[in-house]
């Protein structure tokens, strides 16, 4: 019997130093009382989640509050966590001084006014830049064109892009500079639009070089300050990863100099790169370094550090539907001459695909039309026939007209995936119902289709716009901005669209075991959402708000606005 009593004893002070020493085991941060969705397969949701240097250390309910002696501790007060946001299409860059971001520009009026402000600043003679304006945001529903920007600056020559960057619109006086006239014929690949009268209307699609190689260069001084901010500004959009689309071996220098001096206050980022860009006069012509040019940059597909990576080879197959120039294998909506452009023949994509392929890198190739889909899927099946390789994770994106059922197969085949952009259907709307008809208009973006033929899906934002909320609301609801519903059944779960958005997309930089859900072990990069996207009405996504971001376990981003209250 004292035998037994004195093992008890020992048990009972067993039990209680293992408990104790759970409860004053060190963590970094504990966020608790919360609905934490780690979006695993199961789509698993949590009370607590625990995080100690940079990493997931727990997930379970709100005991873990107490079991861990943490140096942080934020009381979810039944707010939703779920992995950050990786973007996997991104474009960004710094503005120079005579740039005007015409993004959210709601009038005809409202853009002449920036474009006569910036004028003003710069005086007489000043190239005048800007981008992102958008014909279905501006209440006249048309695009702005040569005649409105010589009435907002008639001294200065001028060009501003799309939304999207496959078009621009320049005035009179930068016109005559570049040596553009109405007898000038169309760039290989692009279009000068003319009117009714045969009249320069100021539009050029896809080829905009031969008018903006005029534009002074900015320096990289003038440039890497809004650059800087631009990226960090991905923090408030709950954005923790991102792929930047595309950019030259020189410019990869710049980001890794960026992340050197900013890598822990930013998101991190995987860069694609260029080794196919219109060069020569205007960006007429197709540049293509080779193997050598590779070979001599030195890195390849996954080269780098958490922070900052080297992704896939980045081509443009075809051109976009903000031109329009987008690839098609039938014409135009009344235009039966018209299917838009490729960059390359099947023979040349081939060349660079089969070099890029061998030399061990990922592509990732911008194809939109079905056209340049079937292409580019052809090309990766000869070229994974002729050299096999397992896991080599291809991708196409945008994928914006669906290809022929054939495709679909040769892409579940050989695993070639995809890089979605949702949003498109919200933002694009009106230039699909302009250009596109039938079954292609219908299920433009489609995304449960290749779902439903086993292709790998993942999803990102390009510019139109960045931000993941949209892309969200498109993917569930299939609504544009008229409130118009696209092909219902390529709509998917709220679930299925946050892990396209996290899980997914890390897979597609061969991430999955480093981040994209809340699971032990993995990076602790996750947001704190003002309300739960589970459970809201779907018409109400477009409002959700990110109050905290964290990457690494460390909050870089708080909404000014948010409850979020630290003890």
């Amino acid at each position: 019997m004292k035998r037994m009593l004195v093992l008890t004893a020992t048990l009972c002070l067993v039990t209680q130093t293992g408990a104790a020493r759970a409860q004053s085991a060190a963590a970094d941060l504990v966020l608790y009382n919360g609905k934490i969705a780690i979006a695993d397969d199961a789509f698993s949701i949590y009370q607590a989640v625990v995080v100690n240097d940079g990493k997931v250390a727990a997930v379970g309910g709100n005991d873990l509050v107490t079991a861990y002696r943490a140096t942080r501790v934020i009381d979810l007060k039944g707010r939703t966590v779920i992995p950050g946001f990786n973007d996997t299409h991104i474009h960004l860059s710094g503005q120079a001084r005579r740039h005007v971001n015409l993004a959210g520009t709601k009038s005809m009026a409202e853009l002449k006014q920036k474009i006569a402000a910036k004028a003003k600043e710069l005086g007489p003679g000043e190239w005048v830049t800007g981008s992102a304006w958008s014909e279905d945001e501006l209440q006249e529903r048309r695009r702005p064109l040569r005649t409105d920007l010589d009435e907002a600056a008639p001294q200065n020559p001028v060009i501003i892009s799309r939304a999207g960057g496959h078009s621009a619109v320049a005035n009179s006086l930068a016109l005559k500079l570049a040596g553009v006239t109405r007898d000038t014929p169309n760039p290989e690949g692009g279009v000068i639009e003319r009117d009714e009268q045969g009249e320069l209307n100021g539009v050029i699609r896809e080829r905009q070089g031969i008018v903006s190689r005029l534009v002074p260069q900015a320096t990289r001084e003038e440039l890497r300050g809004s650059l800087v901010q631009n990226v960090r500004n991905l923090l408030s959009l709950g954005i923790t990863s991102f792929t930047l689309a595309g950019t030259s071996p020189d410019g990869y220098k710049e980001w890794e100099e960026i992340y050197r001096a900013h890598g822990e206050e930013l998101p991190r980022a995987t860069v694609q790169i260029r080794w196919a860009v219109p060069e020569g006069r205007g960006g007429t012509a197709v540049a293509w370094g080779g193997a050598e040019r590779m070979k001599a940059f030195g890195r390849k597909t996954g080269d780098g550090d958490q922070r900052l990576k080297v992704g896939a080879v980045k081509i443009s197959v075809d051109g976009g539907f903000t031109g329009p120039a987008a690839y098609t294998l039938l014409p135009y909506k009344a235009q039966p001459d018209y299917r838009g452009y490729l960059n390359f023949t099947e023979q040349q994509l081939y060349e660079i695909a089969k070099t890029s392929h061998d030399l061990g890198w990922q592509m990732g190739l911008h194809a939109i039309g079905d056209g340049a889909i079937k292409m580019t899927v052809d090309v990766f099946e000869r070229v994974l026939r002729e050299s096999p390789r397992t896991d080599h994770r291809h991708y196409l994106t945008h994928f914006t007209v669906p290809p022929p059922e054939a495709t679909l197969k040769q892409m579940a085949a050989n695993h070639i995936l995809i890089a979605q952009q949702p949003n498109f259907t919200y933002t694009l709307e009106g230039r699909y119902a302009d250009n596109l008809d039938g079954y292609r208009l219908e299920h433009n973006n489609p995304v449960r289709t290749p779902m439903n033929h086993g292709i790998f899906m993942a999803f990102g934002s390009d510019v139109l716009p960045i931000g993941p909320m949209v892309g969200l609301y498109a993917a569930v609801t299939r609504k544009g901005m008229s409130g118009k519903v696209w092909g219902a059944d390529e709509a998917v779960t709220m679930p299925e669209a946050i892990r396209a958005y996290t899980r997914n997309a890390a897979y597609l930089t061969f991430d999955e075991q480093l981040k994209g859900t809340l699971e032990v072990g993995k990076l602790a990069d996750m947001i704190v959402l003002a309300e739960d996207l589970l459970t809201i009405n779907p018409s109400r996504i477009l409002g959700v708000r990110v109050d905290m971001t964290i990457v690494g376990g460390k909050v870089v981003y708080e909404r000014p606005a948010s409850t979020t209250r630290t003890h």
